[in-house]
């Protein structure tokens, strides 16, 4: 039996890997893990949660799949794929993919430029079908500072530990994200210590890379990579 957890990011919910747990359960008999982090799926709860509550969340849902299934993926989105990182350095992971993942946060010129695209979408009226306008206004209102320095010191907290992934990882990076910049894909290409490892870029992806366009190609790559032999 091969068991897949998939992890979503910081304020989301599984709704953002969702897309992409669809597509590998409508082609596998795998079992499937998409939990919901503390704080996470409702408005407001996010207050009073600590970062190491998001790990022993993931970390409880991966160990129940260790337990009933000989092979095991971890996908993370966004912080998702930081938690995604460390479980893999300290459990017998079999293959890692990490979906703008959160090394690093905030790609000033890109999010300059969705701005600019709201500000436009506002003077024509047309706030309202501005699709990153819709997704970011809930999330900007209601995530409490308190959450937001947690979701930076789990962040400082894995990136020494990344080095200690040493399973086959795929990691991808949308071109246009606005929250992540492609020097997060980069520097875990490089720090990620895999000999096995790939990284793809989606040209015209924002930071939800599961909900993007182009989704239908980045998921046939995830699938052939974990479909993919692995390196002797």
């Amino acid at each position: 039996m091969i068991g897949c957890l998939l992890i979503h990011g910081f304020t989301g919910a599984p709704y953002e890997v969702e897309p992409l747990a669809e597509y590998l359960k409508e082609r596998t008999n795998w079992k499937f893990k998409v939990p919901t982090l503390p704080g996470h799926g409702v408005p407001g709860s996010l207050k009073g949660v600590e970062y190491h509550e998001w790990i022993d969340h993931a970390e409880a849902e991966l160990t129940e799949l260790i337990d009933s299934c000989d092979v095991v993926y971890v996908i993370g989105f966004s912080m998702g794929g930081m938690i995604a990182s460390l479980l893999a350095a300290k459990y017998p992971v079999d293959k890692l993919i990490l979906l703008s993942a959160a090394a690093y946060y905030l790609n000033p010129k890109q999010l300059f430029a969705d701005i600019k695209d709201m500000i436009k979408d506002s003077l024509h009226g047309n706030l309202l079908e501005n699709e990153l306008f819709l997704r970011y206004k809930r999330k900007i209102t209601e995530t409490p500072f308190a959450a937001i320095l947690q979701f930076r010191r789990l962040v400082s907290f894995i990136k020494p530990l990344l080095h200690q992934v040493n399973v086959p990882t795929f990691i991808a990076q949308g071109e246009c994200d606005g929250i992540v910049p492609p020097k997060s894909a980069e520097y875990l290409f490089h720090t990620i210590s895999a000999k096995q490892k790939k990284l793809t870029y989606i040209k015209h992806s924002k930071h939800h890379i599961c909900h993007c366009e182009e989704r239908e190609t980045l998921f046939s790559q995830v699938w052939d990579f974990l479909n993919e032999k692995k390196s002797v």
